[in-house]
């Protein structure tokens, strides 16, 4: 049976169309998901994010294990302070991508619902005996994301949390009337914005106060998972299951700025040679001529001959442009280079671009 998040009759109540998605039931889209892209990057939307897995890690351990299992340095951190790196097995394949969070006496790791299970059973293998407790706090909780230009403004009017000076990849946690709350200023759509975690429990309080979800035009929608992936997708972020996997590792994908070789991690030495002798191949940014959009699996040619693979791909409402990302060979990386994709039979020109696809004004 899927698994139900604490908002589930909320998407249920307006319409949305609902699919299996990990194990969980979740909103793929509600009015359109070119419809929700769009008044994301112009207004605000609200995502259900809660089928991703919360995991608390306490104890005089606990930061020990995470620098052991995660790429980013994670000494350095400060309290309030949110960290996006890889667990990766000792070959450095990419387990998955999370974020870790500090706070004044605990550590909180967001997985990927899909791997949910495996994080959980690699984090206990490689605990200590003692000295660190890991709780799965997924199912007692619920997450939100709320985002774009407007998100800021309107959270701070609605919500009783010093918010407005939050930086990037900082966060606020604490208790208010009795309830516990954690709230982000991060997000996967390339837009500012806000991620709250809260008790399942408040869900009703909850859509309530962020005004159900039904602001028109100029106030807060509901968006699914169908626009959130072509969000991330616009703003070059990679997506478990797609860009990242076992057979991947973080170099390849364009992301040293996650993985400290000079620390003890495991995957390091692995990784430490791929530096040294430089990646085969690159993940690199497509921009496809015409309209057809290039699937997961489409092989990328160049004179005929196969040069790289796609990983995701979409028709971008934002820049009315075929768009795709892609693992190529690395002396073909550079933006620029012209190859091509075939679409299952037809080759369609395409050229080498930097990502992000898309990247936010700011003021």
């Amino acid at each position: 049976m899927l698994k139900k998040t604490p908002l589930h009759s909320y998407h249920v109540q307006r319409g949305a169309r609902m699919v299996e998605f990990a194990g969980w039931e979740m909103p793929l889209l509600y009015t359109g998901i070119v419809e929700e892209h769009q008044h994301t990057r112009r207004v605000a939307s609200v995502f259900d994010v809660s089928h991703m897995g919360r995991i608390i890690f306490t104890g005089p351990e606990a930061k020990g294990l995470l620098q052991r299992v995660c790429t980013r340095q994670l000494g350095t951190a400060e309290v309030g302070q949110c960290c996006y790196g890889h667990v990766c097995n000792e070959d450095g394949g990419i387990l998955d991508d999370v974020i870790i969070s500090r706070y004044e006496d605990r550590w909180l790791m967001v997985c990927n619902a899909s791997n949910r299970d495996r994080v959980l059973a690699w984090l206990r293998q490689h605990a200590p005996q003692t000295g660190v407790q890991i709780d799965d706090i997924t199912e007692s909780t619920l997450m939100v994301a709320i985002q774009g230009p407007a998100s800021l403004d309107m959270l701070s009017r609605k919500l009783p949390f010093p918010i407005a000076g939050l930086k990037r990849y900082r966060f606020l946690a604490g208790s208010y009337f009795g309830t516990r709350y954690t709230i982000f200023r991060s997000g996967y759509t390339g837009e500012d914005g806000a991620e709250l975690i809260l008790p399942a429990s408040v869900a009703p309080l909850l859509t309530g106060l962020l005004g159900g979800g039904d602001g028109g035009e100029s106030g807060l929608r509901p968006a699914g998972l169908g626009a959130r992936d072509t969000l991330r997708l616009e703003a070059g972020m990679p997506l478990y299951g797609h860009e990242l996997h076992e057979a991947t590792d973080s170099l390849s994908a364009g992301l040293p700025w996650c993985v400290d070789l000079n620390k003890d991690f495991i995957g390091r030495d692995r990784l430490r040679q791929i530096a040294a002798d430089g990646p085969a191949r690159r993940l690199v940014g497509l921009a496809l001529e015409g309209r057809r959009i290039a699937r997961q699996g489409a092989t990328v040619v160049q004179a005929d001959k196969p040069v790289g693979e796609v990983t995701s791909g979409t028709f971008s409402p934002t820049l009315q442009q075929s768009i795709a990302m892609a693992y190529v060979r690395s002396d073909l990386a550079k933006p620029g280079s012209r190859i091509a994709v075939d679409l299952g039979g037809r080759v369609v020109p395409a050229v080498i671009v930097a990502l992000p696809f898309y990247r936010r004004k700011t003021a």
